[in-house]
C-alpha cells in the first residue's frame, strides 16, 4: 500500500537518486542534495521528501538522518509507478550554452522522450557535455514531477541520423521554407515520432534536400515568423503532445 504523507505530498521537495527504490531502503543522498534539503530548505529529521529513480517510480521517503556533509533518507513506499512518456524523439543541432539548456529543460518538461543531439553544417558548436546537460534534465524532472527522465543520445551527424531513421517512426522536418500543415502532418503520421530542428542559421540547402528525399520525412510550419532554434524545438514539441502526445 503506498505510503500516506503527513501533508500534502504535491507540496514536498523531490529529488532524484540514481538507484532503483524499495520500502525500507536507507538512501545516502550527496552533498548538494543534502544542502539543499538542510540548509536551503531548512528541513529536520523527520521530515518528508519524494524520490524518484527512473526505474520504479516514485516514493515517499523521510529524513532519517543528517550529516555534516550528507544525509540519510529511509523510504517509506510507493507514491507512484513509473510513467510511460509518448514515443516522441526530439533531434536538434546544439546551440549556445544558455539556449540549449533552456531547450532541454522544456523538451523535458513537455513530454519528449529521447533526445538526440545533431552535428550539422551550421552547428556552431564543437560538441555538447552530457554531464551538464543530464543535469538539467534531473532538474527538470523533479520541478514538473516527471518520474521517467529523458534519453540522452550521444552526438550524432546528420547524414548518420538520417541513414538510421526507423523505417516505422515519422520525422516531423520543422523546415523553414515550405513546409506543410502540421496538423495535417499529424492525421497522417499517428505512430512512434520524432521532430527535427535546425541549427542557428538553418540547414544548408544540400541538408534540406537530404532530410526531405528521407522518405519517413514530413516537412512542417511552425508559422509565418522564422523562430530560433530552441523556440522552435519547444513549438514544434507542443503541436505534437496536443495532437498526439499526452495533451489531447
Amino acid at each position: 500500500m503506498p505510503a500516506t504523507p503527513a501533508w500534502p505530498p504535491n507540496s514536498l521537495p523531490r529529488l532524484f537518486v540514481d538507484t532503483e527504490l524499495a520500502e525500507s531502503d536507507e538512501i545516502a543522498i550527496d552533498a548538494a542534495q543534502a544542502n539543499y534539503l538542510v540548509r536551503v530548505l531548512r528541513m529536520k529529521a523527520g521530515a518528508q521528501v519524494k524520490l524518484f529513480d527512473d526505474r520504479t517510480g516514485e516514493w515517499l521517503a523521510e529524513l532519517t538522518h543528517i550529516g555534516k556533509r550528507d544525509a540519510v533518507l529511509t523510504v517509506e513506499g510507493q507514491l507512484r509507478e513509473r510513467e510511460e512518456v509518448p514515443d516522441l524523439w526530439l533531434a536538434f543541432a546544439p546551440i549556445k550554452k544558455a539556449r540549449l539548456g533552456w531547450m532541454v529543460e522544456k523538451a523535458c518538461e513537455l513530454g519528449v522522450r529521447r533526445l538526440i543531439p545533431v552535428r550539422t553544417e551550421r552547428t556552431i558548436m564543437g560538441g555538447i557535455k552530457p554531464a551538464k546537460l543530464r543535469a538539467h534534465l534531473i532538474e527538470a524532472a523533479e520541478q514538473c514531477e516527471r518520474t521517467a527522465l529523458p534519453e540522452l543520445a550521444e552526438m550524432t551527424s546528420l547524414d548518420t541520423l538520417l541513414s538510421d531513421w526507423p523505417k516505422q517512426r515519422a520525422l516531423f522536418y520543422a523546415a523553414e521554407r515550405g513546409g506543410g500543415s502540421f496538423r495535417k502532418a499529424l492525421v497522417e503520421n499517428d505512430g512512434p515520432a520524432g521532430i527535427l530542428v535546425g541549427p542557428e542559421g538553418g540547414f544548408t540547402e544540400e541538408e534540406d534536400a537530404a532530410i526531405r528525399a528521407v522518405e519517413q520525412t514530413a516537412p512542417v510550419s511552425l508559422g509565418p515568423r522564422i523562430l530560433r532554434a530552441d523556440t522552435a524545438a519547444a513549438a514544434a514539441v507542443s503541436l505534437w503532445m496536443a495532437g498526439r502526445g499526452d495533451w489531447n
